[in-house]
């Protein structure tokens, strides 16, 4: 069964948030708080929060899902789509699926160069650190890499603690074979493609091909600023997505470095 919340005012244009991989909705709550005149969506993906017992994530039926559930609500109102991580890797997918539905998408730390070399050793890895997960230390090492500490590491931690084994394995694997579907080319979407200036190489990587496969995307490099932009500086993500989904225009170098003093 498909979990989704709705926040802001109902009738108005469609926000699409969608959570990265081992968290939950919860990470919108900085951006749902300010889009209140917007009609904001965050769903649950399969196998993380309430659907913990889900255990086949899947990028593709995701982005099937949520396709599914926007169709059905959206009526002749925009649709804006939000996704970090392996949420934009299913924002990729959705807006290749259906290249019309989506006005603009926001998509943050999106991994499109396939590590293929390293996919025979998730499961083997996972089973020998799974344990070190339960532990509130390891935890927050962990959560200050998502930029998850402080105000958020105790939901992270809860999350952290529900997460099934076999989950975690199908996610990562998902996430490290992910490509860029052939028909992105075709989607009419108008795509900002973001990431952090302290990212690792390969995602910088991404950015640059994912914005190179499709006339419609732009890129913007993050300073200072690693994986996991929308809860390490919320005020600043939030301008840059308003000022995308209103005017299709990117937030200057001086506003961005007034947001990082």
């Amino acid at each position: 069964m498909f979990i989704y919340e709705e926040f802001g005012m109902l009738d108005k244009p469609i926000l699409l948030f969608i959570h990265g991989g081992g968290v939950g909705g919860w990470m919108w709550d900085g951006q749902v708080d300010y889009f209140k005149e917007y009609h904001c969506i965050v769903p649950t993906l399969a196998g993380h929060s309430s659907r913990n017992d889900e255990t086949a994530f899947s990028i593709e039926k995701s982005a099937l899902e949520l396709i599914e559930l926007i169709e059905s609500i959206k009526g002749d109102r925009p649709v804006h789509l939000i996704g970090f991580s392996i949420g934009a890797q299913i924002g990729l997918t959705m807006v290749s699926l259906k290249p019309r539905l989506f006005e603009t998408a926001v998509i943050n730390s999106a991994l499109i160069i396939p590590q293929k070399s390293l996919l025979p050793f998730i499961t083997p890895t996972v089973k020998l650190s799974f344990p070190l997960i339960k532990n509130r230390t390891f935890a927050r090492m962990q959560a200050k890499e998502l930029h998850m500490e402080g105000e958020w590491f105790e939901k992270y931690y809860e999350e952290t603690l529900k997460i099934k084994k076999e989950t975690l394995c199908t996610v990562l694997q998902e996430n490290m074979s992910f490509t860029l579907p052939i028909s992105f080319s075709e989607s009419t979407t108008k795509m900002l493609v973001t990431v952090g200036e302290k990212e690792k190489g390969i995602m910088q990587k991404s950015a640059d091909q994912i914005t190179s496969a499709n006339q419609n995307c732009c890129k913007l490099v993050i300073p200072r600023i690693g994986h996991g932009l929308p809860t390490a500086l919320p005020s600043l993500f939030n301008k840059i997505v308003a000022l995308w989904i209103e005017e299709q225009r990117i937030l200057d170098e001086e506003a961005i470095q007034n947001e990082l003093l």
